[in-house]
């Protein structure tokens, strides 16, 4: 029986003529509607003709969480008062719930895309719902692009509705082709909001971690909440970690605690959604609560402000999670939660002042995640370079480069980038790119249910309390009962099931509107590269299991899904990755022995120099080749390190090398690029300078930046960007840093004076070396300032009235007393006569009596001597 009086009371249902004439009309909308206005479960029942006297249409549900699936399938189903599999059915990764009678199916954005693939006309669906469009997940943001591909190919029937409580409506709008944008009134009640910040600084998050400070202040803020309101209390934090530290601060509270998140157990999830038996609730929970979905009960929200979002380390190949503050946005849709029955309160662990300073929304994962399995998807979409996919935000260049060169390696897109059948059948298996070469190829080795085992490992992180030895960790997930040992199992079976029956997997992965199918596959074979080291146990290729240990499968698996994070031991905890980063265990692992490691999941915290492991296998040398065999090479090494030319024959797995021999006759082109690495880390005081050399260099210097062409630029920029044209031929015949200190670099620079020109005879005159004074001294000009500097004793400059210039550049005289010690500066001889010197006269004939300080010093004979001296002369 349909509960009319529940769907009545939904505010949705005012939108919902005006979302219908839009779908008439255009074919596509954007439906705002705030939180707890029924957009969830009433728009797909209407559009779906359950509900009112519309014709009977297929809706497809696009969510970004199961979840949220599940939930939203449950609720429609009770609202027709069914359950479901009838009429409303679910559809999520390894659970199937629908029946012969479904109209909606509720299924998530990954379950979608691979729909896509399969069938891109989306046979006998007639409406397609992408709900919380404004979480910009990758897969909802492709999703909406592909079904846009579709809608203009081959599909113009195919209505698109983009629905969300708080998004960019305009540009959502805009993608869909200028689509008509339908807002709902909410009748939300009041939420009431109390700024809780720590009573002392907390520090920021930083990677993943959180300060125990801030968690111990959430828990105290829920007690708070406790005491202070009625009902239940839905508190937000960033992770499982968080929530499992705040669970147990919360010990003895007078409340069931609850604990909500991706990994939890269906019943566990259901529960909270069906409500309270009495018992007053508190709720621990990640995102996965902030939308399409209510708690029933709930009053009170508690916000920590944080989120987790995905981060890719694209140079070192490392992805991880990261805390950072939660978006406005963010905290609008938490503190809703609050007002979805009943008037409420959100506590926010946070400074007011902080509030206006925190970004609009979240950050579209596709400017910060790892793009592999986005180009995985365009590629066999017919699009590998998503050029004309039609997306909110374009994917970053370099993250894509970085994806298609993965998947290159991987044999999953061939060298114009377009799909191979390999790369067909990897996009079917509802893995990352990596996870599913791991699948394939360690299906090969080990056979398919024991690749299985450890590629649901991956695909799901263990809890942290099964340790940080993956083999140890699948003997744990074997025998455990807990909610991941259940969802492990479950992946188990279904990747089994995958690699047994799919055979050699073909596609055509023809765009819509394209005649173009897949390319042919690139003959990757079940191993990527050409390492010649054998899995330990057996035969490369065997695909038998039998006889390798837990340990030897799992260092296979897991080294294959990531062979650039295969690592060697350089002691005390401390690797080496072939992709050239360091990486280090904690002090406890028990895997600090080992010579060799696949490592599995990693975090590089910031400001620091190596990763750190949280996940790894041990492995031994032939395990490390054979999975990344495409990253061996061997050859010859001529470079410049520690001080000097450093000439080797190298055998290498990527960064990590397996032997070295010196190299007895280097080829002389390796060893003069050495040479000039060395001149360009270390600066050209490699090379002999002799104080005639550092002035030639300053006086070209002067008369480049004066008198410009035809005299050269010697800065150490365009010294070093033509060594050629002035470091030959010595260069050429120099094998070590010796020779190079050997090298006269002012003779050296001659070879760039102007000699074609006939300029260069006029240096001297142009910047001389020395200037002849009234007293017959010729003193050096200093040119390494703005002005060339003569410094001259005072009685040498007696008798000239002009500052002497050179390049038509007055230089900046220094006078000198007779102690030549600085008495004055000027670059205006005449001003100083005339104003500055009865002050110096006054101040210095004093102490030096025995040199002569005449009144008028125009008329008097410089000199360099005493008074006495200049008489007897």
């Amino acid at each position: 029986m349909i509960r009319t009086e529940a769907l009545d009371r939904l505010p949705v249902r005012t939108a919902v003529p005006a979302l219908e004439r839009a779908l008439d009309d255009r074919g596509v909308a954007v439906l705002c509607a705030p939180p707890g206005t029924g957009k969830t479960t009433l728009v797909p029942l209407v559009l779906a003709g359950l509900t009112g006297d519309g014709p009977v249409r297929r809706v497809v549900v696009a969510e970004p969480r199961r979840i949220a699936a599940r939930a939203a399938a449950r609720r429609m189903a009770w609202l027709l008062g069914e359950r479901p599999g009838g009429r409303v059915g679910f559809t999520v990764r390894g659970e199937r719930v629908v029946g012969p009678d479904t109209v909606v199916e509720v299924v998530t954005t990954g379950v979608l895309l691979q729909r896509l693939q399969r069938d891109q006309e989306l046979a006998g669906v007639d409406v397609v719902i992408i709900d919380e469009c404004h979480e910009r997940h990758l897969d909802a943001d492709t999703v909406a692009a592909f079904l846009l591909d579709v809608r203009e190919a081959i599909r113009p029937d195919l209505r698109l509705v983009a629905a969300s409580a708080t998004t960019d409506a305009e540009g959502w709008a805009r993608l869909l082709g200028d689509a008509p944008v339908v807002e709902a009134e909410g009748v939300s009640y009041p939420v009431e909001v109390v700024w809780a910040p720590p009573a002392r600084p907390v520090k920021p998050p930083h990677g993943m971690r959180v300060d125990p400070a801030l968690l111990t202040h959430v828990a105290a803020t829920v007690r708070r909440a406790l005491g202070e309101r009625e009902g239940d209390v839905l508190c937000f934090l960033p992770g499982v970690g968080e929530i499992a530290r705040v669970a147990g601060q919360l010990a003895g509270v007078d409340a069931e605690v609850l604990q909500v998140h991706g990994r939890a157990p269906a019943a566990v999830q259901d529960a909270v959604l069906a409500g309270s038996s009495g018992v007053r609730r508190v709720v621990l929970a990640t995102s996965v609560a902030e939308s399409s979905l209510t708690v029933p009960g709930v009053r009170v929200v508690v916000d920590s402000g944080l989120a987790r979002e995905p981060r890719t380390d694209h140079a070192r190949g490392l992805s991880a999670l990261t805390t950072v503050r939660a978006s406005q946005a963010a905290g609008r849709q938490r503190a809703g939660r609050a007002g979805r029955e009943a008037a409420g309160a959100v506590y926010r662990c946070w400074e007011q002042a902080e509030d206006g300073r925190l970004a609009r929304f979240p950050t579209p994962e596709i400017k910060v995640a790892d793009l592999a399995a986005f180009a995985l998807q365009a590629a066999c979409w017919g699009d590998p370079e998503a050029s004309s996919l039609a997306l909110l935000d374009p994917p970053p260049a370099g993250a894509m480069a970085a994806a298609r060169e993965v998947l290159g390696a991987i044999g999953a897109v061939d060298a114009a980038g377009r799909v191979t059948d390999r790369g067909v059948r990897m996009s079917r298996l509802g893995l990352h790119p990596r996870l599913a070469r791991a699948l394939l190829d360690g299906a090969a080795e080990v056979g398919a249910r024991r690749a299985a085992e450890v590629v649901a490992l991956l695909s799901e992180e263990p809890p942290r309390e099964y340790g940080d030895d993956l083999a140890a960790a699948l003997r744990t997930a074997r025998r455990g009962q807990d909610g991941y040992a259940g969802r492990w199992k479950q992946e188990v079976r279904r990747l089994s099931a995958q690699v047994d029956g799919a055979g050699s997997g073909t596609g055509t992965g023809k765009s819509p509107g394209t005649g173009s199918g897949a390319a042919p596959g690139t003959g990757a074979g079940s191993r990527s590269g050409s390492g010649s080291g054998a899995a330990p146990g057996t035969s490369a290729g065997s695909g038998s299991g039998e006889g390798r240990s837990d340990d030897a499968v799992v260092g296979l698996v897991a080294a294959l899904a990531f062979p650039e994070r295969v690592a060697r031991a350089r002691g005390e905890g401390a690797f080496l990755m072939v992709s050239g980063t360091g990486a280090e265990l904690v002090d406890s692992s028990r895997l600090r022995s080992a010579p060799w490691l696949a490592v599995a999941v990693a975090d590089r915290p910031a400001h620091a120099a190596s990763a750190r492991v949280r996940l790894a296998a041990v492995i031994d040398e032939g395990t490390a080749l054979l999975a990344a065999g495409q990253l061996r090479v061997r050859g010859e090494e001529v470079r410049w390190a520690d001080g000097d030319v450093v000439a080797r024959s190298v055998a290498r797995v990527g960064a990590v090398e397996l032997a070295v021999r010196p190299l007895k006759q280097p080829d002389p082109e390796l060893v003069r690029g050495a040479l000039l690495e060395g001149l360009e880390r270390e600066g050209l005081g490699l090379l002999r300078w002799s104080r005639d050399s550092e002035q030639l260099r300053l006086r070209l210097a002067f008369l480049h930046r004066v008198v410009g062409a035809p005299w050269p630029d010697v800065s150490d920029g365009a010294l070093l960007a033509d060594p050629g044209a002035w470091l030959e031929p010595e260069l050429s015949r120099a094998r070590r840093r010796a020779d190079l200190g050997r090298i006269d670099a002012g003779q050296a620079l001659r070879r760039l004076l102007p000699w074609a020109t006939g300029e260069a005879v006029r240096l001297d005159e142009l910047a001389p070396e020395r200037i002849e004074v009234p007293s017959g001294s010729r003193i050096r000009i200093e040119y390494g300032g703005e002005q060339p500097v003569l410094a001259v004793k005072l009685q040498e400059l007696f008798g000239l009235a002009e500052t002497p210039r050179v390049a038509g550049v007055p230089v900046l005289v220094h006078l000198l007393s007779p102690a030549g010690r600085p008495a004055a500066v000027t670059a205006d001889l005449a001003s100083f006569w005339q104003d500055g010197y009865k002050a110096v006269r006054a101040e210095l004939r004093g102490r030096y009596p025995k040199h002569p300080w005449p009144e008028d010093p125009a008329t008097v004979q410089a000199t360099r001597y005493t008074s006495a001296r200049l008489k007897r002369s």
